[in-house]
């Protein structure tokens, strides 16, 4: 197993605060959230050659999400979050 490069990565608290609240909608790390947007960019743009090494990675190609829904609503819970149920 080849082991992936480490660096250190420098993001605004906001964009962090809405990096792990999608990549809690996809059940991904915050880490594996930025590496699927890098890919999907990266082969978007033509410049990730795929290989078979890259097909048997491959992430999922398509978010359940739309931009719209990744706004908290008034509430301050997530739209896609699970709420319990009212009582009676």
């Amino acid at each position: 197993m080849s082991q992936k490069k480490r660096f250190l990565l420098r993001l605004d608290p906001k964009l962090y605060e809405t990096l792990e609240r999608w990549s809690a909608d996809e059940l991904r790390s915050v880490n594996a959230q930025i590496e699927y947007l890098l890919t999907e960019a990266a082969r978007k743009a033509g410049r990730l050659k795929e290989n078979k090494q890259n097909k048997r990675s491959q992430l999922p190609t398509q978010s359940k999400f739309t931009p719209e829904q990744e706004e908290p609503l008034e509430d301050d819970t997530h739209p896609n979050s699970v709420q319990p149920p009212l009582s009676e």
